[in-house]
């Protein structure tokens, strides 16, 4: 939840990258808990060695936690991605990649999950397109103990798949949006984890 960035060796990176695509899924998908908030106010802002390409957006999101009481964020929560009828932002991969809801792009994320052994819980009334559900996934693809399914070449094709291709504009969208400050920190600090994601996995090209 509060890794310090950058990490000092491969199995601590791993451990970062999976907690934070955990946090980014907690913080997408519903008003942070209290504990959540807390522990994101009280996190490390400063890297081992200056310059980390991470270290600033996460400081701007620490620090847009600090500056906001709970009650502010989950009204800006509130405010963006809930209410009535068409939200404010659309946190879902087909808006993005198809212009409508339910297309082609979340057949095909299906498609993939279920090659994955994958799929959504019945209790969650959201489709699986939602960006907390694909960061969820991406935590277990970094974390899980089959190393069948959590692998990188895994890890690599469902990013450049299902969420490399359409995060950049949830971002835009977020940050864009003039009552958008904690969650306009946390876009920021999405792109620039996507960015570091999609070099790495470049590297393995």
């Amino acid at each position: 939840m509060t890794p310090e960035i950058p990490v000092r060796s491969a199995l601590d990176e791993e451990t970062a990258r999976a907690e934070l695509y955990g946090l980014l899924s907690a913080l997408y998908y519903a008003p942070p808990a209290p504990e959540l908030l807390a522990s994101l106010r009280a996190a490390v802002t400063e890297a081992p060695a200056s310059g980390g390409f991470l270290e600033e957006p996460w400081r701007e999101l620490v620090a847009a936690a600090r500056s906001m009481s709970d009650a502010a964020v989950a009204d800006e929560f509130n405010t963006l991605f809930a209410g009535v009828g068409k939200p404010e932002v659309y946190v879902f991969g087909s808006h993005y990649l198809s212009g409508f809801l339910n297309e082609k792009p979340l057949a095909q994320l299906r498609h993939d999950l279920a090659e994955l052994g994958l799929g959504r819980d019945e209790a969650m009334p959201e489709t699986e397109d939602h960006i907390a559900f694909l960061c969820e996934v991406m935590r277990y693809l970094i974390a899980g103990d089959d190393v069948t399914v959590s692998n990188l070449s895994r890890q690599h094709a469902f990013f450049s798949t299902h969420l490399q291709p359409w995060v950049p504009a949830l971002c835009d969208a977020l940050q864009a949006h003039p009552r958008a400050r904690f969650y306009a920190a946390l876009a920021g600090f999405t792109r620039a984890f996507a960015g570091v994601e999609a070099q790495g996995f470049d590297m393995l090209d």
